[in-house]
């Protein structure tokens, strides 16, 4: 095995009973790569996530972390920690105390000196200095999650899991925190696998994400990839909305309306304007086809002057077209 390689599931399965939560999911994660576990509820992500942190044994597979076999060793053995959505923070303890927990159980392994040294600079790290001495009910929520990032950071661990990290985040906070993230970890330089059921944020912040669905892998590659290449109808959908043109594909923002002729080199299908939904700078429109089925073209707003009744052309481009095979 290459020695990149932080993590390796080899046919990795779990059962209850003759329920199957996950069944033969093989993936890698690079080190020092930010990698999404994506996945509608109910789909086995976090069961995947429980297997590579020790909390469950594996019906059947293998764990290994930098190379080595793991599923004999409990959670305390392995040099992976775990940031969980509630954050688990102690609210007796300040900031500092709860980032130095873990380290004060390595007391006999760390100098305090060290252990002082560490909490400062993974202080820095998260841009929680000047803020010691709080307590996590004097806190915001970023700031929380900040926290338990440094308490699971500060003990070096050669991958870090995160269990839907910024679910609790009010929307604005949400797209804040995508961005922090990803600085904190191109700061530490240490692998990331995170688990979301949300497209959008699994798109922005993975390197290479994988969709899961009933247990299986459905798809692993880089976000484009899986975005403009899906690899089944499932993929196509959960990443975002698909216009079914007979047994083509076509995401909204591939999708054009014009009042004249779209000109050559595309294909188009007549249709009737049926409303107009206004998003800031974007607009989408809703057109029914002339066979009864509707459609959705998300264009520029100042492009916009369409009405309800309008008849009009729907128009893209071959190139944007997703596989037919997809359409079954």
């Amino acid at each position: 095995m290459s020695q990149a390689i932080a993590l390796e599931l080899r046919s990795v399965s779990k059962h209850f009973g003759t329920q199957r939560a996950v069944h033969r999911v093989s993936l890698s994660v690079n080190r020092g790569e930010f990698f999404g576990l994506l996945g509608p509820s109910g789909c086995g992500k976090t069961t995947t996530l429980r297997l590579i942190a020790g909390f469950d044994a594996p019906t059947g597979g293998q764990v290994l972390l930098n190379g080595e076999a793991v599923d004999h060793l409990p959670p305390y053995r392995r040099n992976v920690n775990t940031v969980f959505q509630s954050y688990a923070l102690f609210p007796h303890l300040t900031v500092e105390k709860n980032i130095c927990f873990g380290l004060e159980q390595q007391a006999q392994r760390l100098a305090k000196s060290e252990r002082r040294a560490r909490v400062r600079d993974i202080l820095s790290v998260v841009q929680l200095v000047g803020k010691e001495s709080r307590y996590p009910h004097q806190l915001s929520g970023g700031e929380r999650q900040r926290v338990a990032l440094a308490r699971a950071l500060v003990l070096q661990p050669d991958l870090l899991l995160l269990d839907e990290p910024l679910s609790a985040l009010d929307p604005q906070l949400r797209k804040q925190m995508r961005r922090e993230l990803k600085e904190i970890q191109r700061s530490v330089g240490i692998a990331f696998l995170f688990i979301t059921h949300d497209a959008e944020e699994a798109l922005s912040m993975s390197d290479r994400m994988a969709l899961m669905n009933e247990g299986v892998l459905e798809q692993v590659g880089a976000p484009r990839e899986l975005y403009e290449a899906p690899n089944s109808r499932f993929t196509a959908e959960f990443l975002g909305e698909v216009n079914w043109l007979g047994r083509i594909g076509v995401r909204p923002e591939h999708t054009r309306v014009t009042k004249g002729d779209p000109g050559f080199d595309v294909r188009s299908l007549d249709a009737t304007v049926e409303s107009a939904t206004f998003l800031g700078s974007r607009t989408h429109v809703y057109a029914k086809l002339a066979d009864g089925q509707e459609c959705t073209a998300e264009i520029e707003s100042l492009a916009c002057e369409f009405a309800p009744g309008d008849q009009v052309r729907i128009w893209w481009r071959r190139a944007h077209e997703l596989p037919v095979t997809l359409n079954t």
